[in-house]
């Protein structure tokens, strides 16, 4: 080579060597990871602060088992407070069985005493039909009760028939008084049950009739339920006892009104059988007043110390 060209091969050489040891490098910086940008402390931590959320801290339960912070309305937990914090449906219903009782109470004490002097008017006319022996001894009152009543409606039988009593037979004016007494005795036993069909209406009814106003507030809290958007037991417990006193109401209506119209029925029961024993007995009287005219028409002159013929001349 020249001395001319030794300068440029030697530049040439250089540059390779220098391309050679930088390659490496190059490689390594294009293979590494890049990595993250560090951020100051002093910034980083506003931020991590910002992007947590508040920690949910549950509130203590306060006195008597409440939630602290929960919204509690005042309410008066005593039947009159209860009621007139009622709704008007449910106060409707109160107010209906409440008269319901006392319409019950009301019909205890007047046929209670009803049936006590009825029964005591018609034991003692019971003693006096008994003891007797025709019907002009007996004198009791047209108005004397159903007793009055069975010996006037047989002695008016008996002074309709007078015409036909000596060619008729006998039978058909027992018949017409035997009638006349039944119907008198159904007319006084059924008045005497006046009264008593109320308290089996009360008695079956009253329990729906609350059940009815206590569904009606129960619906109506779940509506407050739904309103106020809590499930707090506070806030829903007292409309749920509002309602509940409906129910309550009408088992005090019910509960006695069958009680008192079981009475009854016994009661009017055994009014009924003294009223039976009372028309056996005036159908004994007619009978045997019928049978001494027989006897003082067939033999005039018999004489017995029956004292049929006074009986007979006061019936005719």
């Amino acid at each position: 080579m020249s001395n001319r060209s030794r300068p440029t091969l030697n530049m040439l050489l250089a540059a390779t060597l220098a391309i050679l040891l930088s390659a490496p490098a190059m490689v390594a910086a294009q293979t590494a990871p890049s990595e993250p940008v560090k951020v100051p402390t002093a910034v980083q931590l506003p931020v991590e602060a910002a992007a947590q959320p508040a920690p949910i801290t549950a509130p203590l339960p306060a006195e008597g088992g409440a939630i602290a912070g929960a919204p509690i309305l005042p309410h008066d937990l005593s039947p009159v407070g209860m009621f007139l914090a009622a709704d008007v449906v449910v106060k409707s219903v109160m107010i209906s069985l409440a008269l319901a009782s006392v319409v019950t109470w009301a019909i205890f004490l007047v046929k209670t005493l009803e049936l006590a002097f009825a029964k005591s008017r018609m034991k003692r006319a019971l003693r006096l039909l008994t003891a007797a022996k025709g019907l002009a001894e007996v004198e009791l009152d047209r108005k004397a009760g159903a007793a009055g009543q069975m010996i006037a409606a047989a002695v008016d039988e008996i002074t309709r028939s007078e015409a036909v009593l000596d060619q008729a037979p006998v039978a058909g004016v027992k018949e017409r008084v035997a009638s006349l007494l039944a119907r008198i005795e159904i007319r006084a036993g059924k008045r005497m049950s006046a009264g008593t069909g109320i308290l089996a209406s009360i008695g079956s009814v009253g329990p729906f009739v609350g059940l009815f106003g206590t569904v009606w507030g129960i619906m109506n809290s779940f509506i407050g339920i739904s309103k106020a958007q809590t499930t707090n037991l506070a806030i829903v417990a007292p409309g749920i006892a509002e309602a509940l006193l409906a129910t309550a109401i009408g088992l005090v209506a019910a509960i006695p009104a069958v009680v008192i119209y079981n009475y009854f029925a016994r009661s009017v029961g055994g009014y009924k059988l003294i009223l039976a024993d009372a028309a056996a007995a005036v159908e004994r009287l007619v009978s045997r007043d019928l049978d001494y005219r027989h006897v003082r028409k067939t033999q005039p002159r018999r004489q017995d110390g029956y004292g049929a013929d006074a009986s007979i001349a006061r019936i005719g």
